[in-house]
């Protein structure tokens, strides 16, 4: 039985990961690397902060100490500075209508993964919305005529993300901490030398600085949120609600930022959104179908 509170706690992080590209349009001023450091430092403060009060330090520490937790979590924080940075960058430089694009696909990267590394069988429907993917990736590509670079790397390094943290035992929040440790010393190195080799065309006013710090925060809330509904409500409902986030950022890209949308970037992405509908919808009739059996 799922609870309200996990429903409203996966709307809360759906929205929150939805509307992040208005806090990083405040800080547009700053070069991509720049906010990604930031991010990645303060997320690393946010998350030691609330080990601290739960009470799990110890328990932390002593999962930093395998040195198989080492090694799984540096590549899984590769995979997230990669997304992190060209998600920040997306936003900043036009492409947040792509940026969506990406997460929309996420999903059907994770079942043709799921087919490719771990041989699950795909049944015909799934393979029908594969190939709809397939033909709106292409159509976008050939007729719009732009590859969708943007869109493609955020699904495949967040696809790749969940991938290797199915293999991976650390809660969320102790998993994201040990991430970010591991990208803190790096992000501090980078944002050394930025500050000593480059020649800054922009000044940093005190509220710049608290939004800033204030990546921490933007990081880590929607994760806790996420990992509260996890816990409390169906994995069907959590992969509806999913769709969310990028509905949100593309209204905002269109609406808000007034990105173009014409009309043959829209046949692409309407047959993505169909590919999509029959993945979802199969998924539903074959839980349903399941659930009724005698």
């Amino acid at each position: 039985m799922q609870s309200f509170k996990g429903l409203l706690a996966a709307v809360c992080a759906f929205s929150l990961w939805g509307f992040l590209p208005v806090y990083w349009k405040q800080l547009e001023k700053f070069p991509a690397q720049v906010i990604l450091c930031h991010r990645m430092i303060w997320s690393l403060f946010v998350t030691l902060a609330l080990l601290l009060v739960f009470r799990r330090m110890n328990t932390f520490i002593s999962a930093l100490k395998q040195r198989e937790n080492l090694k799984s979590y540096t590549l899984t924080a590769l995979l997230l500075s990669v997304n992190w940075f060209l998600f920040i960058w997306s936003v900043n430089s036009g492409f947040i209508v792509e940026a969506s694009l990406g997460y929309f696909i996420t999903p059907l990267i994770n079942v043709f993964f799921g087919m490719i590394f771990f041989q699950e069988k795909m049944r015909p429907m799934q393979l029908l919305a594969l190939s709809f993917a397939f033909l709106g990736v292409l159509y976008l590509t050939l007729v719009y005529g732009r590859f969708p670079w943007i869109a493609l790397i955020l699904a495949v390094t967040f696809a790749l993300y969940g991938f290797y943290h199915k293999k991976n035992r650390m809660p969320a929040l102790d998993g994201l901490c040990l991430e970010t440790l591991v990208l803190a010393l790096p992000a501090i190195v980078l944002l050394t030398l930025l500050s000593l080799t480059s020649q800054q065309s922009y000044q940093v006013s005190a509220s710049d600085i608290v939004l800033l710090m204030g990546c921490g925060v933007a990081t880590t809330a929607p994760l806790l949120f996420f990992g509260f509904a996890a816990q409390n409500i169906h994995l069907s409902s959590l992969g509806m609600l999913q769709y969310l986030s990028p509905t949100i950022n593309l209204i905002l890209g269109i609406f808000v930022y007034g990105e173009e949308f014409p009309h043959a970037r829209f046949v692409g992405f309407l047959l993505i959104w169909l590919a999509l509908a029959l993945f979802v919808g199969e998924g539903v009739l074959v839980r349903f179908r399941h659930r009724i059996k005698p």
